[in-house]
């Protein structure tokens, strides 16, 4: 099993999804457990020039390094509040519902932030998001958009967040984003931090292959 700890509205996390699909295309048997970190979940303050200009200088390094797209419209709204609580719970309500969409969602939260300026702080926005979804997986079985929504304003979900950001500090992750293997109750830390996928698989192929135990 591969286990993800991350926000989708984590920059080095938007930057490291080139590289965690490549793993996940090269062990496609092994299943991948999303837990969000909540990066800066619950913020309430308006964002200021000072983190305007941090994000941009971060967004920059992570371009940089990832050769992901970037709009940056956001960072020049005025009234923006960078909360990354309902982007993460917008994720952990379909991991509950469709696990098998959890990564495509999480996925196209981090696309429409940061390629497309879109505000994923809002619940409207992360229902169309999931819509998008839907429709490019075809599966009719999953829940409608208005499902979705319902779900997304639900105090079960709120709380299910929650434990996921407690989870995420019990395990002492230190930052976002982070991916483990876990194999027969052996843990391996394969990514703290932005890894390229070469390296990636190189580890995760020890460990799966029982050359790594680490605990």
């Amino acid at each position: 099993m591969l286990i993800y700890v991350a926000d989708p509205m984590c920059s080095w996390c938007y930057g490291f999804a080139p590289e965690l699909q490549a793993v996940l295309d090269r062990f496609p048997d092994q299943p991948l457990q999303l837990v969000m970190g909540g990066l800066r979940a619950y913020n309430t303050r308006v964002m200021d020039a000072d983190m305007r200009n941090t994000l941009a200088h971060h967004w920059d390094e992570v371009q940089r390094a990832s050769g992901q797209p970037f709009d940056r419209a956001l960072l020049a709204r005025a009234d923006f509040i960078y909360d990354t609580e309902p982007a993460c719970r917008a994720v952990v309500t379909v991991r509950n519902s469709d696990p098998r969409l959890a990564w495509p969602m999480f996925h196209s939260v981090q696309r429409a932030f940061y390629a497309q300026a879109r505000d994923v702080t809002r619940a409207d926005v992360l229902a169309e998001v999931y819509a998008e979804v839907r429709s490019e997986d075809g599966d009719p079985a999953s829940r409608t958009v208005d499902e979705f929504a319902n779900a997304l304003a639900s105090d079960a979900m709120k709380e299910s967040a929650r434990i996921d950001f407690r989870r995420a500090h019990e395990w002492e992750v230190q930052g976002f984003p982070a991916l483990f293997a876990e194999r027969d109750a052996h843990y391996a830390l394969l990514a703290p931090g932005y890894v390229k996928a070469a390296a990636l698989i190189e580890r995760a192929q020890a460990f799966f292959s029982g050359a790594d135990q680490s605990p």
